[in-house]
């Protein structure tokens, strides 16, 4: 039983085998997928995916690219998503300074609102975090979020990582703790308790060892889990059934799964 907890399976990359995609998936033991928006569109496709599939849960929200055409209609319809019974958390939100594609001062400004309106809707919020570590800290501590959240695909040092953690984040990892120069992430998975770790695939991106270069999808978080179960030195099944029970706990704050 493990829980991929960001996936973005609306993704067109899926569009001509996504029940084989769900097959294998299930043939794998991955029990539940979050499926994670990104604009109002694919938070909207989340919900839908969530409706039609009982394995998948939403997450919906505005990701820093496109927070400069976020609208008072965008968070209208948002905050209406947030009601459906399987959207587990508002996300993916925060900043990316890597690539820029929106002024850094509305990318901070629509990720507070974003933290008020997850606090208004009683959901945990996920975190994108992108070359901005003491930008996106330094808005956590000024706007906590009442129902905790997530730092997906963790990429911080463990310096950060015990700020967060004191603070109630979770840490999620995907692909990147399976490659050769993932020194810091290794040992930030390390240091981590494993109560407060989350797995995920960020799926179609980020594909682990030893299928990089491929397009991923949720099977693949298997690699994730061993790859923790390695560093913990815990057996695999352990490993898996202790990130699935943190991944409840995180994203059971309003609604029973």
């Amino acid at each position: 039983m493990i829980w991929d907890t960001h996936a973005h399976l609306d993704d067109p990359l899926y569009s001509e085998d996504f029940e084989e995609v769900a097959a294998r998936m299930k043939s794998a033991g991955i029990s539940r997928v979050t499926n994670v928006g990104c604009d109002l569109p694919s938070s909207e496709r989340s919900v839908q995916l969530a409706q039609e599939y009982d394995f998948i849960y939403a997450a919906i929200g505005i990701h820093p690219h496109y927070a400069k055409g976020a609208t008072d209609e965008t968070w209208a319809k948002l905050l209406l998503l947030a009601k459906q019974p399987k959207v587990l958390a508002w996300g993916e939100i925060g900043l990316d300074y890597y690539r820029d594609l929106s002024p850094r001062s509305i990318q901070k400004q629509i990720f507070i609102q974003q933290i008020m309106l997850a606090n208004e809707a009683g959901l945990p919020i996920v975190i994108h975090e992108r070359d901005a570590h003491q930008a996106v800290l330094e808005i956590v501590k000024a706007h906590p979020p009442k129902s905790g959240g997530v730092f997906h695909c963790y990429s911080g040092s463990w310096e950060m990582a015990k700020v967060l953690m004191n603070l109630g984040f979770y840490l999620s990892f995907a692909g990147p703790v399976t490659y050769k120069n993932a020194r810091q992430t290794v040992e930030v998975a390390g240091h981590a308790p494993i109560d407060r770790i989350l797995v995920e695939t960020d799926s179609p991106y980020l594909t682990p060892e030893p299928r990089r270069g491929k397009r991923n999808e949720p099977t693949y978080v298997r690699e994730i889990v061993k790859k923790i179960a390695e560093i913990k030195n815990l057996p695999f099944e352990d490993a898996a059934l202790q990130t699935m029970r943190n991944a409840e706990i995180i994203f059971n704050t309003r609604h029973k799964v």
